[in-house]
């Protein structure tokens, strides 16, 4: 099952408050991708949410646009910035990354989102199968939220 971000923030409201403000902290985060040969790659990767979307946007022939175009799976982690406080926690996105080819999808897009060249870049949109956030609580838990769609919020605590 999977859902898209106006879904997830629908389903669980705080968690979405606290996920988008973890990436906007950053402009740069960390997207793995699948290689031909199954093995994974990450590269590095700038991620908007407009229009209830989660969007990767990205050159054309790029090893990890042609890692989706060839298999939609992903995951992408917020940039945890530096040090180890890592306010608000780690957060991570997983899913599919869906080509966008309807031409006005993509105007609106570069139209709100400067690129190099809106006739030469791939845009994907996300549909999302697991949101996991994992921060320390009273400097003793590390506490892991995880949500899947069809599904309410899962909290584990650990010592």
């Amino acid at each position: 099952m999977t859902s898209n971000w106006a879904a997830f923030t629908t389903a669980e409201p705080d968690l979405a408050r606290t996920v988008e403000a973890r990436f906007g902290l950053h402009t740069h985060h960390v997207l793995a991708t699948l290689r031909a040969d199954g093995s994974p790659r990450t590269s590095g990767l700038e991620v908007r949410f407009l229009d209830g979307e989660l969007w990767l946007g990205m050159m054309p022939g790029s090893l990890k646009a042609r890692d989706l175009l060839r298999d939609p799976r992903f995951a992408l982690q917020a940039n945890p910035g530096e040090g180890t406080a890592m306010g608000g926690g780690d957060v991570r996105v997983s899913g599919r990354a869906l080509i966008v080819e309807d031409r006005a999808v993509i105007a609106r897009y570069t139209g709100r989102v400067p690129v190099p060249d809106p006739d030469a870049f791939h845009l994907f949109r996300t549909e999302l199968t697991e949101v996991t956030r994992t921060s320390v609580e009273d400097e003793t838990y590390l506490v892991a939220q995880v949500w899947r769609p069809g599904e309410p919020v899962r909290t584990l605590r650990r010592r």
